[in-house]
């Protein structure tokens, strides 16, 4: 029997604003899609969390046994600088700035973005399609929605019209806004708009002759609304109907709105059937903002180069400490924080690489693996509850910090349990790797090993002075001799 069979998963759906059971549409097979970048700058720490937080829903329902196609998209054009489908088109206004095409951007800002991700240990999705790579199904679904009568065309572009389709639909319904509210909430068109109405939102854009991205389509040379892109490349690859769709909070409105408009309206149906949003990142208790300087990039954070910092923090340490808030909440980056996460994720560490040296003996603890098991599955069946899931994982080390090595109290079937249990959430769930891994694996361990043997022999001789200056250097560098019963070992902070 599948893990998924025996483990009734409840997500919540930020359309029904509750927990519902999980239930594919074609299981064991699972349609999932995340908003992906814009990229016309480096990637923030704020998108890291989103994504992220859908690694772990990702990396969750493969551990169940379900078979997940993972679609994430790139945003390389048609994303204005605000959401009223006014002002510069971002990637080619990066690319005017530079005085580079705006593909190269494009190519420039997506290494990026891979590069970061790959630090933090996200698995890629199945599927990265690239708007650019899609005008000719955004220009089939334009044309489905004018046929439906719910978009027009004004001088060469294509609005969607909001309150038509309101007619029979609830425009507003993810977000929980009124038409009525958002209509009052709107400034008066002004004589130069081509909008019927403000809340119709562009689906295509004739472009100006100084606008780079441009495309031929029956209304006019230009380019698609940005909002389109994922409709089309969501029913595309996972169906007219799919499971999963994810993103960060502030897409919520007007983003991912839209979206549900659009594909009503084209395919006659809602696409989605869960819908997930990743709460925001604060830095020092106020939103990270560029206009502001409140910042952190992934290499600020890394590196330690930033007066916000007192140190560098390892990727996976950083990937830690966001799992130990719940994806839904919003969380706090400060020095503090991540100090104190850091000293969790290397007494976590140190457990599960101690348990290795664990022996089975006759069962005599207090200790009921199977129960244990079976709560960590109840966190993450709780809408993938890490905080409580890592709390479980402590559990389990505390048993193990206090277990004598020859005879730890487990049989042998309920020690493997235990092995296989901690390995599946800590690296195959979470995500998280050892530090020494990151940094060198096999090679630092060799070089380690020499100086615990060199410090050894200095404190055999009674050279104090040696054997206290290759421990003090060593902390210098982050690295903490531990010495103990068994021996010295060392862990990297």
């Amino acid at each position: 029997m599948a893990l998924y069979e025996e483990n009734d998963l409840y997500i919540n759906n930020s359309l029904a604003r509750k927990k519902e059971k999980f239930v594919p549409l074609n299981a064991p097979s699972v349609g999932m899609y995340v908003c992906g970048p814009t990229v016309y700058s480096d990637v923030h720490l704020g998108n890291c969390r989103t994504f992220i937080s859908f690694d772990l829903v990702y990396r969750y329902l493969s551990h169940l046994g379900y078979k997940v196609r993972y679609v994430r998209n790139i945003t390389d054009a048609g994303h204005l600088e605000n959401d009223a489908d006014e002002g510069e088109d971002k990637i080619s206004k990066k690319a005017r700035l530079e005085s580079l095409e705006p593909m190269e951007i494009v190519q420039k800002y997506t290494l990026g973005f891979h590069d970061v991700l790959s630090k933090f240990n996200t698995i890629p999705p199945s599927i990265e399609p690239t708007a650019t790579g899609h005008i000719v199904e955004q220009i089939e679904m334009i044309q489905k929605i004018i046929d439906a009568g719910l978009a027009y065309v004004e001088n060469g572009s294509v609005y969607f019209d909001v309150e038509k389709y309101n007619t029979d639909n609830d425009y507003g319904k993810l977000s929980g806004r009124k038409i009525e509210e958002l209509i009052s909430g709107t400034r008066e068109l002004d004589a130069q708009s081509e909008k019927r109405n403000p809340l119709d939102f562009a689906i295509w854009k004739k472009a100006s002759p100084s606008h780079i991205q441009r495309w031929p389509s029956p209304w006019s040379i230009g380019f698609p609304g940005w909002h389109l892109e994922c409709s089309v490349m969501s029913t595309k690859y996972l169906g007219e109907q799919f499971d999963i769709h994810g993103g960060g909070m502030d897409l919520k409105f007007p983003h991912h709105e839209c979206e549900i408009a659009q594909n009503k309206a084209s395919n006659g149906e809602d696409a989605v059937r869960y819908w997930m949003h990743g709460n925001m990142l604060t830095l020092n208790g106020q939103r990270m903002s560029k206009s502001t300087g409140n910042t952190l990039l992934p290499e600020e954070l890394f590196s330690g180069n930033t007066d916000k910092l007192t140190k560098g923090f390892a990727p996976t340490v950083a990937r830690f400490f966001m799992m130990q808030a719940h994806y839904g909440s919003q969380l706090d980056f400060s020095n503090d924080a991540l100090l104190a996460a850091e000293k969790g994720f290397n007494r976590l560490m140190e457990g599960y690489k101690k348990l290795d040296k664990l022996q089975a003996g006759p069962a005599k603890t207090d200790f009921d693996v199977a129960k244990w098991r079976k709560a960590c599955y109840a966190a993450m069946n709780d809408d993938f509850n890490s905080p409580i899931l890592i709390s479980q994982l402590f559990e389990a080390v505390r048993f193990i910090n206090g277990a004598n090595e020859k005879d730890c109290g487990l049989s042998p079937e309920d020690l493997q349990l235990l092995k296989d249990t901690m390995s599946a959430f800590i690296v195959d769930v979470l995500g998280l790797q050892n530090i020494a891994e990151e940094k060198g694996g096999d090679k630092l361990d060799e070089v380690m090993n020499m100086l615990i043997e060199m410090r050894a022999k200095a404190r055999a001789d009674k050279d104090w002075a040696l054997s206290d200056k290759i421990r003090d250097q060593l902390i210098a560098v982050g690295i903490q001799l531990k010495d103990g019963a068994e021996g010295t070992s060392y862990i990297i902070n």
